[in-house]
């Protein structure tokens, strides 16, 4: 989610004079369209996106969350067979709700204040790779806030034998023996893990990308979705596996205490990175990394590809609207 694919920006000087610009008007953005609109755009894609790959991040989840005495780390293979045969493929959209109820505000919130950042910060020099990276950043602060607490429901709710009825049983039982705290137990390693994604995401989707026009400069433009899609899922894989330490770091803070996982003293990145490494050895630290590479290759074309044509949708909507 972390890729800059929107469409060329349209310097305002270049923009026909309006003789009566009404207030909605005065709010479209350099894409012409409104703050909502990239709201709900973002929200779409979000929910497309978590809901096509949900299954890969619950053997995810399961591989990170920590290893029992009597339950061994399990290999990719082996985490699919033992939820198919234990809890039937429905067990693979445990935690769903959860998802649904957090990532399409957390994505409406990414995707809007991306675009308005980005707007503000890039002034009159839109390719300014400063104002797309600290763009990034203040979507990736600002979304993870609203999507932390839910995702620290989904991954309880994933956990294999999980004690909890639902979401609502979840909230409820949190809040009272542990409090609201527990729900951002993980903020700042989420935080943390999401700004070297970001970087090592936009990075690589530039270079992948000036490779494929390169190879075929005729048919590769910046608007193919091909180059789009192959260019985010080389981005997704390689962000996802640099930064897969981080990953379950968070995975066991949100997980502490709940089906035998261990609880942690404190909430130090650097103290988890110590204690997992000294329980489990180096491989501790890169557990799901499979399963989150699966995720996020092709996760990030789908949430790019989604929130185009959303976009596309509503720029038509508005040129039918207010046609020039």
């Amino acid at each position: 989610m972390a890729t800059d694919a929107s469409p060329k920006f349209r310097h305002p000087e270049l923009l026909p004079a309006a003789t009566a610009a009404s207030s909605e008007d005065l709010q479209l953005s350099h894409d012409g369209l409104l703050f909502w609109q990239y709201m709900i755009a973002g929200s779409i894609a979000g929910l497309v996106e978590h809901t096509a790959m949900f299954p890969v991040d619950t053997l995810k989840t399961r591989m990170q969350a920590g290893s029992l005495p009597c339950h061994p780390p399990l290999g990719l293979r082996h985490a699919l067979a033992s939820v198919l045969r234990h809890e039937g493929a429905l067990g693979l959209y445990r935690g769903i709700g959860a998802m649904g109820l957090g990532a399409g505000p957390a994505h409406a919130v990414y995707f809007s204040v991306y675009e308005f950042a980005k707007q503000a910060l890039s002034k009159n020099n839109p390719n300014n790779p400063f104002a797309h990276a600290a763009s990034g950043v203040l979507a990736t602060v600002a979304s993870d806030a609203v999507l932390t607490p839910m995702d620290t429901v989904k991954q309880r709710l994933q956990l294999e034998s999980s004690p909890y009825r639902g979401v609502g049983d979840c909230v409820r039982r949190v809040m009272r023996e542990e409090g609201v705290r527990a729900f951002y137990a993980s903020y700042r390693t989420t935080v943390v893990m999401n700004a070297p994604f970001t970087a090592v995401h936009f990075a690589t989707y530039e270079a992948v990308k000036r490779a494929l026009m390169e190879v075929s400069p005729d048919s590769a433009s910046d608007e193919t979705l091909v180059v789009h899609a192959t260019a985010g899922a080389a981005a997704g894989a390689l962000a996802a596996a640099v930064t897969t330490p981080l990953d379950v770091v968070k995975t066991q803070l949100q997980c502490q205490g709940v089906c035998g996982c261990d609880r942690f003293s404190t909430s130090s990145i650097w103290d988890l990175i110590r204690t997992i490494r000294r329980r489990d050895g180096y491989t501790g630290l890169m557990r799901g990394w499979k399963p989150r590479m699966l995720f996020h290759a092709p996760a990030a074309a789908i949430c790019w590809s989604t929130y185009e044509a959303s976009k596309s949708f509503f720029q038509r909507l508005n040129n039918t609207k207010n046609p020039s």
